[in-house]
């Protein structure tokens, strides 16, 4: 009796330690997927960077400032006029710093109001190895708001956020910590941080994200705390902010189900959001204007240009990588590039912030 006993406590002991091994394994591998993806270092592609001087009449000064872990960020304060009626602070999204939204910091400091915009943790002139994880965006955020309100260097005005993807969930999120805020606009994000992981990983792995999940969500609890289970939701709940929520039924990277669909279900019906739901722009090109006549134009030459190469260049990489910046370089228009916002929508935008802030 006592032999089968000890069978049973040994067969045990195997069962729980196989069990131990395999979700230590698989919280592992979730971490080193979740490290490759947002752990990374990003930089801006130097020959398609938007620069002040491919805007009349827009002025930049930079400013440095610290977030939680004494990182030095690159901010920069965008103006175009004196009679400004609210500060504007701007939340990039997942891929690059804030260059890739100068056009959008162009037209609100040209339509009265001054910006305040970032390169996030790890991004482009920012300190930072890599991001660390997808709360970083609402840390840094954080830092910028007060930053703007507490350094002296800028003028005491009403302070509105923008932000798109990554910087949609941030500028929602940050709302816990800065019920202040006025107006909030935030287009292609998501609710919490995990939905980044989530959303981003079900092409590659199927039903097996939701395994993952929960190892993703421990991961970010144990280096970020409450800034990982703080989500957008939480931060309209603290706050007393205007929102408008900007979405696109085609959005292949952060689809709809995972932002707009749970505010509008909430929220629908009271007076303090407005929903703007469109059918085919996108994800990366949502405030862009459709057709975006010079993008098609100029894809069609580079690849013309592209096909004509004297050697493959899916084989000699450096070499096709070197060329295309020079193409870049020699043949983009600038101007052009440059001017590819739908006035519309940011008309639209200016006129929200204007009912909250002006």
């Amino acid at each position: 009796m006592k032999q089968k006993r000890s069978k049973k406590k040994i067969i045990l002991i195997i069962v729980i330690c196989v069990v131990l091994l395999l979700v230590g394994g698989l919280w592992a591998f979730t971490v080193m997927i979740y490290n490759d993806n947002f752990n990374v270092r990003l930089e801006s592609y130097e020959p398609l960077m938007l620069r002040v001087e491919d805007f009349d009449g827009l002025r930049c000064d930079r400013y440095d400032f610290r977030s939680d872990k004494g990182q030095k960020l690159a901010g920069y304060w965008y103006s175009a006029g004196e009679e400004q009626h609210g500060i504007i602070v701007m939340a990039h999204g997942f891929g690059a710093g804030h260059n890739s939204y100068m056009d959008c910091a162009d037209y609100f400091a040209k339509h009265g109001y001054y910006v305040f915009a970032y390169d996030a943790t790890g991004n482009d002139d920012s300190n930072g190895e890599g991001v660390g994880g997808i709360p970083q965006g609402v840390i840094d955020l954080n830092y910028a708001i007060s930053f703007v309100e507490e350094s002296g260097n800028f003028p005491d005005l009403p302070i509105g956020l923008f932000g798109h993807s990554w910087g949609g969930y941030s500028v929602c999120a940050v709302l816990t910590y800065h019920p202040e805020v006025k107006a909030v606009i935030e287009c292609s994000g998501c609710n919490s941080s995990a939905d980044l992981f989530e959303a981003g990983g079900q092409d590659q792995a199927g039903a097996f994200i939701y395994v993952m999940m929960p190892f993703v969500k421990l991961h970010e609890l144990i280096n970020y705390g409450k800034y990982a289970t703080n989500t957008a939701m939480d931060g309209f709940a603290a706050s007393d902010a205007a929102v408008m929520v900007v979405h696109s039924a085609d959005d292949d990277v952060l689809p709809i189900q995972y932002g707009y669909d749970i505010y509008y279900n909430k929220y629908k019906d009271d007076p303090r959001f407005v929903f703007v739901r469109y059918e085919d722009k996108g994800h990366n090109s949502v405030f862009n204007v459709k057709p975006d006549t010079y993008v098609d134009e100029f894809n069609a030459e580079f690849d013309k240009w592209r096909d004509s190469l004297d050697y493959d260049y899916k084989e000699d990489k450096k070499r096709f990588a070197k060329d295309k910046a020079d193409y870049l370089h020699e043949h983009l228009d600038r101007k052009r590039w440059a001017d590819r916002l739908d006035k519309e929508m940011f008309e639209s935008f200016v006129g929200f912030y204007d009912g909250h802030i002006g």
